[in-house]
């Protein structure tokens, strides 16, 4: 499937439109980095015959580091993983479990072998960064790279946790590789790999309501503010203590 084919798609909830999305692109190998409970998985097992090798990574951990709502704690990370496993017996010869963080279990998944590969796990600038990076050599030259919270604002949760920032660094990431893309409704959004680094980079929109993929607007102040204790607190030096001390 190229760009176009893929902005050409819609469907009414993003479980199907992945479905629809694996099974027209003849996926046999994929990736979910970020399963949680394991709904997506369970979904597009159940839904997407051709998939022959399904691998399901997250550490399943509570880190110390990472300040968004979904890191609870240990005795919640193991009954969520308990679940996950659950709801994939059903395909338990078709799936493979990696449970850690991306930098330390990626490495068992062979560069180009993948035909599909779905982001949704750590959504901060750190978590994104890495994974993008991480798991991009793993998919096949056409293969396709698609992930959720692909959100029109950095603030998608309280301001005491760190900022979403998939947009708009997927952004940046397709333009660095040469590639378009696509933005669905529900925050998703899709990368064809180009065979090298390609040439076709460009923003295909189709909910029209994401502007140019920069964060500027969403945290400049009014020049009062550089004034306040706020912003005061936030020109200290770098503080090495752990996210919310």
């Amino acid at each position: 499937m190229n760009s176009d084919e893929l902005a050409a798609l819609s469907k009414p909830n993003r479980l199907d439109l992945w479905v629809d999305i694996v099974n027209r692109a003849g996926a046999e190998t994929m990736l979910e980095l970020g399963v949680w409970r394991g709904e997506f998985a369970q979904h597009l097992l159940a839904h997407c015959p051709g998939v022959k090798r399904y691998y399901m990574l997250d550490p399943w951990k509570h880190l110390d580091r990472w300040a968004k709502p979904a890191n609870v704690n240990q005795a919640q990370f193991d009954k969520i993983y308990d679940e996950a496993i659950s709801r994939t017996d059903f395909a338990a010869e078709r799936r493979t479990v990696l449970r850690g963080q991306t930098v330390e279990v990626i490495e068992n998944i062979p560069d180009d072998s993948l035909d599909f590969i779905y982001i949704d796990a750590d959504h901060t600038l750190k978590g994104i960064s890495i994974d993008m990076i991480r798991a991009y050599p793993k998919l096949k030259a056409g293969g396709i790279l698609g992930g959720d919270d692909y959100s029109p604002t950095i603030w998608q949760h309280a301001d005491r946790f760190e900022p979403t920032l998939v947009c708009p660094f997927a952004a940046y990431f397709a333009e660095a590789v040469g590639a378009a893309l696509v933005i669905y409704p529900q925050n998703q959004f899709a990368i064809v790999k180009p065979d090298g680094f390609g040439t076709d980079f460009r923003i295909i929109d189709t909910t029209k309501r994401y502007g140019e993929p920069t964060i500027r607007p969403q945290v400049a102040r009014p020049a009062w503010a550089y004034r306040s204790k706020l912003v005061r607190t936030l020109s200290r030096p770098f503080s090495r203590a752990p996210f919310g001390e």
